[in-house]
């Protein structure tokens, strides 16, 4: 059933427990004209048919994403998914599986997580990968956790004020227990919108425990993580980057080749929709060397007595598993079922369709990035960029209004999370723009100037 009502015994015994008189005395902090407005009358004796058709007619008054074309990203973003990919997570032996802790009795679930290892792997280059994370902020804070592991004596975390503000949160959070560790903020060059070298050059000594930056950071810019290695390398600091659009990993140098450490990330972008926010999949991938430091557990392929292909939890360093003490972190579980849309979705694409992919949301970008200029809208920053890009366009408020009313959603105001980018949308197109909504936000934005 999609409704199962209360009686009033169960209203009246719910009320009793929060402490509440009545239904009523829950929104009675709500303006009594919008409560007035917000009553639903439906006369007694209607048919299931027609309250569903006056409802339905009430929520059509809403306006959905679906009635807008949208050029947000900021950290989640539009693809479309193929219906192959709902299809297997939709199945029951998957859709209703549990942590496999029988592993003969669990060899499809166990060979899914297996899969999401390796093309992980193959997307960041790195030589071992985990049975997936809550989601991309986490996912970074984890790993900043598992350098600390590593280098004990270490307490300074240096963050790229360019990465997501979320993902710096995160960190943040989960840090503020750790007393003795230092975060220090590295700002981002106002030209090229990537992080500043002189910086991370200040503080690279045998105090640094790592450098945390994105790949493409915040701003859709693509850091220069080769030339943040050859500064933090000779300090024997950790480099971890963090990716939330992993579709640039099909086109970039993986995170691997340019002497990142720990390359952690979202992929949503691989086959999860857009869902209120979520849910999402944390990446995670590493040196070896990180192994037995990772959080969560990975999946590892054996043999069994017959001889055939067989899978199994390798290692697991969650709580569940071990001693509290020895673990690694609290993380519980993984979304497991997320992981395997992930892999379902790469497997789909494969190697040569995920990079024409890339290819596609690249150009649409620049195409867009090109039109906008020629409106007088200029880039806010100098750097090559992904799917995203920051763009001035005056009064960003202005700009928003102007474009929703014309059906459009325009990008991000930066200036929410950063004051000195007031003035700036963050702008993303992919493969689900059309050339002639580019034209359509090129007009929008340049109406509002």
């Amino acid at each position: 059933m999609r409704f199962l009502p209360h009686t009033t015994d169960d209203i009246s015994s719910m009320l009793e427990t929060i402490g509440v008189d009545s239904i009523e005395a829950l929104v009675a902090h709500v303006p009594a004209d919008l409560r007035a407005g917000a009553a639903i009358n439906l006369a007694s004796g209607r048919s299931e048919q027609e309250v569903v058709a006056m409802i339905s007619a009430l929520a059509s008054r809403n306006a959905g994403a679906n009635g807008f074309k949208s050029f947000q990203g900021g950290g989640y973003y539009r693809h479309y998914v193929p219906a192959a990919v709902r299809a297997i997570v939709s199945r029951a032996e998957f859709a209703t599986s549990y942590t496999p802790y029988q592993a003969e009795a669990s060899q499809g679930t166990l060979q899914a997580v297996f899969e999401f290892q390796t093309l992980i792997c193959q997307l960041t280059g790195l030589e071992v990968a985990n049975a997936s994370m809550y989601d991309g902020a986490s996912a970074a804070a984890e790993a900043v956790l598992m350098a600390r592991r590593m280098n004990p004596k270490r307490r300074v975390v240096a963050i790229s004020r360019a990465l997501w503000p979320d993902y710096r949160i995160a960190i943040c959070t989960y840090l503020s227990a750790l007393k003795e560790v230092e975060i220090v903020e590295l700002p981002f060059d106002a030209a090229s919108g990537s992080t500043d070298l002189s910086e991370i050059r200040k503080i690279a000594d045998q105090n640094l425990l790592c450098v945390v930056a994105g790949y493409p950071n915040g701003f859709g810019v693509i850091e220069p993580l080769a030339q943040i290695a050859a500064i933090s390398r000779p300090a024997n600091a950790a480099l971890i980057s963090a990716t939330a659009e992993p579709l640039a990993l099909a086109l970039l140098k993986s995170p691997a080749g340019l002497g990142v450490d720990i390359a952690v990330g979202e992929g949503q972008s691989f086959g999860l929709p857009l869902q209120y926010g979520g849910p999402g999949v944390g990446f995670m991938a590493a040196r070896l060397a990180y192994l037995r430091q990772m959080p969560g557990r990975l999946v590892g392929q054996t043999r069994d007595r017959d001889g055939n292909r067989a899978f199994s939890l390798t290692l697991a360093t969650r709580e569940q598993h071990i001693r509290r003490e020895k673990a690694t972190s609290n993380i519980c579980t993984n979304h497991s079922l997320c992981a395997l849309a992930v892999a379902a979705y790469l497997s789909l694409l494969g190697r040569q369709g995920l990079r024409e992919l890339a290819a596609e949301n690249c150009e649409l970008a620049q195409a867009t990035a090109r039109a906008l200029d020629l409106r007088g809208l200029r880039r806010r920053f100098s750097s090559s960029f992904f799917n995203e890009f920051a763009v001035d366009v005056g009064d960003a408020s202005a700009a928003l209004a102007v474009a929703e009313k014309n059906h459009i959603l325009a990008g991000i105001d930066l200036g929410r999370d950063y004051p000195e980018l007031r003035g700036s949308l963050l702008v993303c197109a992919t493969e689900l723009n059309s050339e002639s909504e580019i034209a359509e936000l090129c007009d929008s934005l340049a109406e509002a100037l």
